[in-house]
């Protein structure tokens, strides 16, 4: 897990665990412990907070969880790093820990995101990006670590213009809600997938992008 204290307005500390391995649970919630937070920001839709705490935190029972091809070869690749939970258990856990804690998803609802992807993804990225995960399934990255991996599997599978494009308008909506945040609470911890961590780190050392983009 790689993690920093951010700087501007407010308290806000970054933390960017390897999504889906197990082993990056323990650091991570021992961190947030030695520094309690007043509210946990995800790097998740609404939506994804919703199902996540109605079918894994509150449930009980989890349910089974049907993985894509290109899922199902990321974690072939990742469980070379040790055990790997689907949904991811980082998030998972945390909500777990955080009984008493607010925690609120700070990425745009589904709608937006859909909406965000037909505006910047044409018919050729579309089938470049296909071709790209089904040759990534049959042949993923294999770097030395899980931390590698992560960055190695992102730039492959969301390496066009248009899924590029799509990341830095998610990741600007995440800042800007984080930073509504930290106005309102002490300290707040902001919990995204590895993979998201420099260019969210940037955008918060960046000056204010502004109002969050309509849902």
């Amino acid at each position: 897990m790689i993690s920093a204290r951010l700087g501007g307005a407010g308290d806000i500390h970054l933390y960017a665990p390897v999504r889906g391995l197990a082993s990056e649970v323990p650091p991570l919630l021992a961190a947030l412990a030695g520094t309690p937070p007043s509210v946990v920001g995800l790097g998740i839709s609404p939506d994804e907070l919703r199902g996540l705490l109605d079918y894994f935190v509150n449930a009980t029972a989890e349910p089974v969880v049907p993985l894509t091809t290109a899922e199902r070869s990321e974690v072939r690749g990742l469980v070379r790093f040790g055990e790997v939970r689907v949904p991811n258990p980082a998030f998972v856990e945390l909500l777990r820990w955080a009984r008493e804690i607010p925690v609120e998803a700070l990425d745009p609802t589904e709608d937006r995101t859909a909406n965000l992807f037909t505006d910047n993804i044409g018919y050729v990225e579309l089938v470049r990006r296909t071709v790209r995960e089904r040759r990534v399934s049959r042949s993923p990255p294999a770097p030395a670590t899980p931390d590698e991996y992560a960055l190695a599997w992102d730039r492959t599978v969301a390496g066009g213009r248009g899924s590029r494009n799509v990341a830095a308008a998610r990741d600007r909506h995440l800042v800007r809600a984080a930073r509504l945040l930290a106005a309102r609470q002490a300290r707040v911890a902001v919990v995204v997938d590895r993979e998201r961590f420099e260019n969210v780190r940037d955008l918060f050392q960046a000056p204010d992008p502004g109002r969050l983009d309509p849902d």
